[in-house]
């Protein structure tokens, strides 16, 4: 690793404020990536500001039909809470099969959508839920937050500190995990609220995306049949050693049909 400072805040203004006017300095949430990518001499920081004792970001509260979760909360801690089991039993879903157990007890939902790997599961959870991220100056629709490859809407000095979800009326995410990162090599998160269906796809393209066609037919009929004669571009796809286009844009629709049948 290259030298730099480190700074272990307590409150979220003293976090802000170590990041202020410093486009070097790093927040460190879980640090799932951002350890890695120090250890292989990939990024030089100039400082770590480590969001570990903020207890600010951290907590679930339901509140009617609003489920919030706070940036620092960890994947097992979504997974394993009551409030997000009985609200949206598909998000508690999602991030038990995040990764293994070590990354699970790491790795924060906040640090997740803030970095933004274009075959992390949240996002398509984001999507799907129409989900608002709240930060220290601003709330962010989620159709507005994921920009491209490791790319959102945060700028500079910008924290997340929750994430907002409507609860569905139905949900589920199904996804075929590449068998050595577990990340998604495909992953789709449908939900239906009302006669309303989104549908979030993460590890298909360059970033998680929307299908507004497949939303449009599953408003229509929320059913797998429903999209049988569905067919799925591939020129916006992924294509690298695990997966050809075709492959996953086969995948996408499998996955959706699935999911619709898992929905609950």
């Amino acid at each position: 690793m290259y030298d730099f400072a480190y700074h272990n805040p307590k409150t979220l203004a003293d976090a802000v404020k170590l990041l202020a006017g410093d486009s070097e300095a790093k927040a460190l949430a879980g640090g799932q990536t951002l350890i890695p990518t120090l250890k292989m001499r990939l990024a030089q920081p100039s400082k770590l500001v480590d969001l570990g004792g903020v207890a600010e970001l951290k907590g679930i509260k339901l509140a009617g039909k609003v489920l919030t979760i706070g940036a620092g909360t960890t994947h097992a801690e979504v997974a394993g809470s009551a409030d997000v089991q009985k609200s949206i039993p598909a998000l508690a879903h999602l991030a038990g099969d995040i990764g293994d157990v070590q990354v699970r007890h790491r790795g924060t939902i906040g640090g997740s959508i803030a970095n933004a790997d274009p075959a992390a599961d949240y996002p398509a959870a984001i999507l799907a839920l129409n989900a608002t991220i709240k930060t220290n100056k601003r709330e962010i629709k989620a159709d507005d937050f994921f920009k491209g490859m490791f790319t959102t809407a945060l700028g500079e000095g910008e924290l997340i500190v929750s994430v907002s979800f409507p609860v569905p009326d139905k949900a589920a995410y199904v996804k075929f995990p590449q068998p050595a990162s577990r990340f998604a090599l495909v992953g789709v998160f449908v939900a239906l609220t009302g006669k309303t269906a989104r549908v979030g796809v993460t590890g298909a393209g360059p970033h998680a995306f929307r299908l507004p066609g497949m939303e449009e037919t599953l408003s229509k009929s929320f059913t797998p049949a429903a999209l049988d004669k569905f067919s799925i571009e591939t020129q916006h796809m992924n294509e690298d050693m695990h997966a050809s286009r075709t492959y996953r844009a086969h995948l996408v629709k499998i996955l959706a049909q699935r999911a619709v049948t898992a929905a609950e």
